[in-house]
């Protein structure tokens, strides 16, 4: 039985993220918010990029052959 939590959200209720929402709108303003959400996204986008990066690399380097030499010992 596993049990899913979103985002680690569980002791937020709805009036509580809404005060947060409004907090933050009265902080930053309606003009930059449209703007540190995008940022945010492309830092994800970032992240999961770097990351699906690592995990190829690693997932090559498993399945590469060690007893194959890739460098070239004829160089004339």
């Amino acid at each position: 039985m596993t049990n899913h939590h979103f985002l680690l959200l569980d002791g937020i209720s709805t009036g509580e993220l809404f005060f947060v929402f409004l907090i933050i709108l009265i902080f930053f303003g309606s003009k930059s918010i449209p703007k540190m959400a995008r940022t945010f996204g492309r830092g994800i986008r970032q992240i999961r990029d770097a990351s699906q990066e690592i995990q190829d690399d690693i997932k090559k380097a498993a399945f590469d052959d060690p007893t194959t030499d890739h460098t070239s010992k004829n160089n004339s």
